[in-house]
């Protein structure tokens, strides 16, 4: 008999979406299909995740001609806490936590895909002086950006605690998630399994646009 290997999830919930999860970041959500919402209750009572995918292509919502389409590589979302506003609409916040490569997908007769992913490694760590340099930088950007916030939106952050000005990887995901980028090209940052080289595309993006 087979058996799934250690760092594969057989059958991950997945919810695609139209935007990028990184691990560490803060996925606000309002949950209205009966799919998802199920999904919910289950992550919940399981205390188990959920994975979110950019769409490739297709539609968010139920289509029978535009089916979703995910991309390959996406985030495991573990369920911070969950509001339920009135009858048919949750709110929740989730965290990502780590990436994920899909290995396959179905769908289930209520619309809901499952996938068997293969869970990528942690981030390779920041390495050689010009690097520091860079990511020195960012971070002093970064809490610039979140004392701004701050006193605009108190309470209403983009990002969520705790926070880790002093580590590479979650410096250069909270940058990559504020940018003004596409989203394909916040996917590719997404990917990327090396802070040090991620470090190096948002630290040369801000230079370009005179954010350093």
């Amino acid at each position: 008999m087979s058996t799934v290997p250690s760092d594969t999830l057989a059958k991950l919930p997945l919810f695609p979406l139209r935007t990028v999860l990184f691990p560490g970041g803060l996925l606000p959500l309002k949950v209205f299909e009966a799919r998802y919402q199920d999904m919910t209750r289950d992550c919940l009572r399981d205390h188990a995740p959920f994975g979110v995918c950019l769409l490739k292509s297709g539609s968010e919502v139920i289509q029978q001609d535009d089916p979703p389409v995910p991309e390959s590589i996406g985030c495991l979302a573990e369920i911070v806490d969950c509001d339920v506003e009135r009858f048919g609409l949750m709110h929740i916040r989730a965290r990502g936590t780590r990436r994920f490569r899909l290995l396959s997908h179905r769908t289930e007769p209520n619309g809901l895909l499952r996938g068997q992913v293969q869970l990528l490694p942690e981030d390779r760590p920041l390495n050689g002086d010009e690097r520091v340099a860079k990511f020195g930088a960012c971070a002093e950007v970064l809490e610039r950006i979140v004392a701004t916030l701050s006193e605009r939106s108190p309470g209403n952050l983009p990002f969520i605690e705790p926070y880790a000005f002093d580590d590479p990887s979650w410096v250069s995901n909270r940058l990559a998630e504020v940018l003004p980028i596409s989203a394909r090209a916040r996917q590719k940052l997404m990917e990327v399994l090396d802070a040090g080289a991620r470090i190096d595309v948002v630290h040369h993006y801000m230079l370009q646009h005179q954010l350093l």
